[in-house]
């Protein structure tokens, strides 16, 4: 039975690990490096928090796009231009990133630590 604990965890970690690795090809910047970032023409600046956390807080520039929506809505965007993805803490513009590579984007770019680290 302890075995079966062990397994469970393991596969916690590996979950975990899986969701906070950076994927291979997204660039990732700071939210001080976003600053910079807004005023670069041609890049497509994308929010996949909830409708009511973009409500609450957003930086303007940034469309919302929930990321349970963004498999839907992926053709609204841009391939030959840069996604700029943020979330609240990172975690969700993380697997927006690894989705949206996935899916042929070549240039997306992760804001680390998302709004909280504004």
């Amino acid at each position: 039975m302890e075995f079966i604990g062990y397994i469970m965890i393991g596969l916690f970690i590996v979950v975990l690990f899986q969701k906070l690795v950076p994927t291979k090809g997204v660039r990732q910047i700071s939210v001080t490096e976003l600053k910079n970032q807004m005023s670069v023409p041609n890049k497509q600046f994308i929010d996949v928090r909830t409708v009511g956390e973009f409500k609450t807080n957003n930086i303007r520039g940034f469309k919302n796009i929930p990321l349970q929506q963004l498999s839907k809505k992926m053709s609204e965007l841009s391939k030959d231009k840069e996604v700029v993805v943020i979330c609240q803490s990172g975690m969700r513009s993380n697997q927006a990133s690894k989705l949206l590579k996935k899916n042929g984007f070549k240039q997306v770019t992760n804001v680390k630590g998302g709004m909280s680290a504004l």
